[in-house]
């Protein structure tokens, strides 16, 4: 599925196509209410992807911005 999100480092919209569920990204926008972990809801994914779901920033733009 293809997940979207802004970065919080540069403002710009990234698309990543990763293996997540509807319901995974749903469980994710409940969080807040239901005190679950990241990395609960997506055990598969790595810590980069997560990274980027959870803020909007790429693994790339990571990189550079903090060599």
């Amino acid at each position: 599925m293809k997940v979207t999100r802004i970065s919080q480092l540069s403002g710009k919209k990234h698309t990543i196509d990763m293996d997540v569920t509807k319901e995974q990204l749903e469980r994710f926008d409940k969080r807040r209410e239901t005190g679950e972990y990241v990395q609960t809801i997506f055990p598969d994914l790595s810590k980069e992807l997560r990274e980027f779901i959870l803020t909007g920033i790429t693994p790339k733009e990571w990189d550079e911005t903090f060599k």
